[in-house]
């Protein structure tokens, strides 16, 4: 699993039957690089999310098979600093 933070939404006017809702959300990860990963949860701009990739992220999807490479599932808490 990798974690990022979400900086940008796109959307798809056109898609393929098989992509299941959700946002397409661009999210700089905590490396620096950069994905698109399909948010199923509804999250927004600014919040650092956890992404899993690969199959994992395609079997998540029982009745299709879904052409998802990376796929949000959580949003991770931050915790306040330490005094």
């Amino acid at each position: 699993m990798i974690s990022g933070r979400v900086i940008g939404r796109y959307w798809a006017t056109k898609r393929i039957d098989t992509l299941p809702q959700g946002a397409l959300l661009h999210v700089r990860l905590d490396d620096g690089g950069h994905l698109v990963a399909l948010d199923p949860l509804g999250c927004g701009e600014g919040e650092h999310v956890l992404i899993t990739q690969g199959s994992v992220a395609a079997g998540y999807f029982q009745t299709v098979k879904a052409p998802v490479d990376a796929l949000i599932i959580g949003s991770l808490d931050e915790q306040p600093p330490s005094k």
